[in-house]
């Protein structure tokens, strides 16, 4: 990306967006980006998503990052973790019914589904308005992604593929759990909605799917192999079920 005159980086392009971008550098961007129209509309469409995901975020945004989601607490001794209000407000409920989604073992204890839910919504709040920095490793390196957080997490830990619902890899990162790492997972449609999965161990049993919202996102939990899932996103259960379906099956057939 560069211009006979100016030369502007990608990372440029983004503080522009944002806001962030020195003064002294503006005026050569914005003459770069009138000459070069498909850059420029590339830009617009990060404006418009970022424009999005503020007036759906921002209060998110302002929030303390939350005691629970703290790199320190993965090399703390694992604790019994208590969640207020957040969870408190939550409603929860048995998604049965579903094909394929049958419990295999006993019913999942409340505190593991509210902590997971708990962490795995929070995350997703604080994750889903970032335009810069959302994930550590990019979707673009899916295998070391995986391979990395496989290692770290002490799982097999699989970027399902979800074009088929629209929905591509942003990236991942790694997040701290309940009992350890935790592995997080975002995608993102054409339309700039949000999806995440986040993934932690647990000692509950292979789980029917339950269902938990806040005000304005859902959350999906179940539990195979030791290992709890939670796939975030809007208020659209249905669209919700279907990318949870999803992932559920990929994660089945590959042995997440």
């Amino acid at each position: 990306m560069n211009d006979r005159k100016i030369s502007v980086t990608e990372d440029e392009l983004h503080a522009y967006v944002d806001g962030e971008l020195p003064a002294e550098r503006r005026a050569d961007v914005e003459a770069w980006l009138a000459a070069n129209p498909e850059e420029a509309e590339r830009v617009q469409s990060w404006r418009a998503m970022a424009e999005m995901l503020h007036a759906r975020y921002d209060a998110v945004a302002q929030e303390p990052v939350p005691a629970r989601l703290e790199l320190e607490r993965l090399v703390r001794r694992p604790r019994q973790w208590l969640y207020g209000a957040a969870a408190a407000a939550m409603v929860a409920f048995v998604a049965g019914g579903t094909a394929g989604w049958v419990a295999h073992g006993a019913a999942n204890a409340p505190s593991t589904f509210r902590s997971f839910t708990a962490d795995a919504l929070d995350a997703h709040r604080l994750y889903v308005v970032e335009v810069r920095h959302p994930v550590e490793v990019p979707g673009n390196e899916r295998d070391h992604l995986q391979a990395w957080l496989t290692r770290r997490c002490g799982w097999t830990v699989f970027a399902p593929n979800l074009e088929a619902s629209g929905l591509k890899l942003v990236g991942g990162r790694l997040l701290p759990g309940p009992n350890g790492p935790a592995s997080f997972l975002m995608y993102e449609g054409a339309s700039g909605e949000r999806f995440t999965i986040y993934a932690a161990k647990t000692e509950t049993g292979a789980t029917q799917m339950r269902y938990a919202r806040t005000d304005k996102d859902g959350a999906l939990f179940w539990a195979e192999r030791g290992v709890g899932y939670v796939v975030s996103g809007g208020g659209d259960r249905d669209r919700l079920t279907r990318v949870a379906q999803a992932v559920y099956d990929q994660a089945e057939k590959n042995g997440g």
